[in-house]
């Protein structure tokens, strides 16, 4: 349950950082960095562990290590709390103190790769292509490219509209899936239709082979429609 957890480096890459900052504070003592494939690593398991470095949020884990080193038959831990560094300048999402969650979300927005030149692609208009599952933001992102100036279709919208009755698709799904997925209004009736094809792979394939290129086409025209606005 990381925040923007995409955006957390390899873990070797972080033991590395890590020991060359340990190394750097001081070098004569002996490191022994072990990724932790549990909530609690080797804290419950070493008996040779004396303390733990806990923060004001970690000393509930802290308490909890203990509890299980009990039921472990080991002795208890030092828990020795230390204070976080407060980040002064942290904005209303972030954390107040200086963390990487932080780090993260300051990276939104940010390349993370040049963009790559494709030469049969034209110059404009610049097509982005949102996706993504229920509630991952794609209504508030579209939502933002349009305060800034960009062009939203809607494909939600367009998978709507091709159904209506004189839409480019209602003909072909009427004649393939029956007259009894319309409406008495003679609209299609899309629950009757789902019925008819989720959990049948070959009937969605049916329906999306009709209705999927006619949403492509009216993509299309609504992109060279942005194009002619300018």
């Amino acid at each position: 349950d990381k925040v923007l957890a995409e955006l957390i480096e390899p873990y070797e890459l972080r033991a590395a950082k890590l020991r060359e900052f340990l190394e750097d504070v001081k070098p004569s003592l002996i490191y022994d960095i072990v990724p932790l494939g549990d909530p609690y690593g080797p804290s419950v398991t070493d008996p040779e562990l004396q303390c733990l470095v806990v923060s004001e949020e970690t000393r509930r884990g802290g308490e909890a290590v203990n509890k299980k080193r009990l039921e472990n038959g080991l002795p208890e831990l030092a828990l020795y709390e230390i204070l976080l560094m407060k980040d002064p300048d942290h904005s209303q999402n972030e954390e107040e103190k200086i963390s990487s969650s932080s780090l993260r979300q300051r990276l939104l927005g940010t390349l993370l790769r040049p963009p790559r030149r494709g030469p049969a692609l034209p110059s404009r208009p610049y097509v982005i292509g949102l996706t993504g599952g229920t509630g991952s933001g794609k209504t508030s992102i579209a939502r933002l490219l349009g305060h800034l100036g960009a062009f939203v279709i809607d494909a939600d919208k367009l998978g709507h509209a091709v159904y209506v009755p004189g839409g480019p698709a209602y003909e072909q799904v009427v004649v393939a899936f029956g007259a009894e997925i319309l409406n008495e209004d003679g609209t299609i009736n899309r629950k009757v239709l789902g019925a008819k094809v989720f959990g049948n792979p070959e009937r969605l394939k049916s329906l999306t082979d009709i209705v999927w290129p006619e949403m492509a086409q009216m993509v299309k025209k609504q992109i060279r429609e942005a194009d002619a606005q300018g």
